[in-house]
């Protein structure tokens, strides 16, 4: 039995593509899989806080040096430390906002990549990912076309972004799905959303 962390950062409700195809994913996964646990979290609906300073002080002092003020200043982060290492696999639904991800999936990042958490640094000023043996899927719903072989290919920041980020804390075996050119006519979106489903479908058998 595998724990799944399902995790949605749009704030559309039924006009989000990328929640709508990430719980396609998790619907045919748990049709496949009726074993495993899955854990949801809406950041769209209910985001999570911005890194503030008295975070900072805590993420960084040691734990019995913390304040009242600062052990609630760190306690979500805690929390959501927890409830990600918990996970053996992720599945990510991310809409494209300005070339990147929305502020909400990257406040959650941020409470999430923390030293001796997630990451580690070595004596020779190295870095360390904590997170290892998980696997993940991101599905991506974009505006316009993005794919590697479109002219706007190096406007893609969100791919090599998220790549970067999980890819610092350990996190490496990563798929992606990328619904493109959804704003480019409804022939084009229903073209589009199909061979995302279709890659669903394909990688619903191998992950």
């Amino acid at each position: 039995m595998a724990n799944i962390l399902h995790i949605d950062s749009s704030p559309r409700s039924e006009r989000s593509h990328s929640r709508e195809l990430s719980k396609e994913f998790i619907t045919a996964w748990k049709a496949a899989h009726p074993e495993d646990a899955i854990a949801y979290r809406d950041l769209g609906r209910h985001p999570v806080p911005h890194v503030d300073e008295p975070w900072i002080a805590a993420a960084f002092s040691p734990p019995e040096t913390h304040t009242p003020e600062l052990t609630a200043a760190i306690r979500i982060s805690d929390e959501l430390i927890d409830e990600f290492l918990a996970a053996d696999r992720y599945v990510f639904g991310v809409p494209m906002y300005n070339l990147n991800i929305p502020s909400t999936f990257k406040a959650y990042i941020d409470q999430i990549v923390r030293v001796n958490k997630t990451f580690a640094i070595d004596a020779q000023g190295g870095y360390e990912g904590l997170v290892e043996g998980k696997k993940a899927v991101i599905i991506t719903a974009r505006g316009g076309d993005f794919s590697t072989t479109s002219p706007f290919a190096a406007y893609d920041f969100q791919e090599p972004y998220l790549r970067a980020i999980l890819g610092f804390i350990g996190l490496t075996d990563i798929q992606f799905i990328n619904a493109n050119s959804l704003n480019e006519g409804d022939a084009t979106r229903t073209q589009s959303l199909a061979e995302a489903r279709t890659a669903i479908e394909d990688l619903i058998t191998q992950w």
